[in-house]
């Protein structure tokens, strides 16, 4: 029985593509830290149960499914690219080059890349597929190995070093304790200025 989220790998195995990578990316909407992207090859038929878009399971369960992944899958690549980058070259290019940071950090070369809603700068050929964590099992992989990677860095490295904001409950994304926070105490080189300009702007005329 084949699963219903290896319909797109499915159709480029019988086309004898070999190893089809997953592409996803997680931090998108954060204000502070990196956007993170993974890149996933699993091997031909595999079918990992409970795989799905990182956001529908729970933190524990994708802890357990990224060890799963880890120890089945024939490469996995990890890109990162920091706040001040975004500023620079805005979220979507930063999205996309963490997306090629990942295919390039693969050990085993994909001869076909499925990406989330995305398309990468690339030779290698690729299907942007919307909501394709939710309907390829190789992007679903991806998204949940991006996510444990980000949160992981929240939790750890990132709360360490700013330990008054609160990274490790909101992971970086605006919620009411990370805009006081930024408000009482100042954004940190980790925050996105471009995406705070409007939470300023916001804050202001409240006053």
């Amino acid at each position: 029985m084949m699963s219903h989220l290896l319909k797109y790998e499915q159709e480029y195995w019988e086309l004898s593509y070999q190893n089809i990578a997953g592409v996803d990316e997680v931090g998108r909407g954060c204000l502070f830290g990196d956007v993170v992207a993974a890149a996933v090859i699993l091997p031909r038929g595999l079918v990992l149960e409970d795989v799905d878009d990182s956001k529908k399971l729970s933190a524990k369960k994708r802890e357990y499914l990224y060890d799963v992944i880890m120890e089945q899958a024939v490469a996995v690549g990890v890109g990162y690219v920091d706040a001040p980058t975004i500023d620079q070259i805005n979220i979507k290019q930063a999205a996309r080059l963490a997306m090629k940071q990942a295919v390039s950090q693969l050990t085993v070369k994909p001869d076909m890349l499925l990406i989330d809603a995305e398309k990468i700068d690339t030779d290698i050929p690729q299907l942007a597929i919307i909501k394709g964590d939710a309907t390829s099992q190789s992007i679903a992989a991806a998204s949940i190995v991006a996510k444990v990677t980000r949160d992981r860095l929240c939790q750890g490295e990132w709360d360490v070093k700013y330990p008054e904001y609160g990274i490790a409950v909101h992971k970086g994304y605006a919620t009411k304790l990370h805009r006081e926070q930024i408000m009482a105490l100042g954004p940190t080189p980790m925050h996105r200025r471009s995406f705070l300009r409007n939470l300023l702007i916001e804050e202001q005329t409240l006053f």
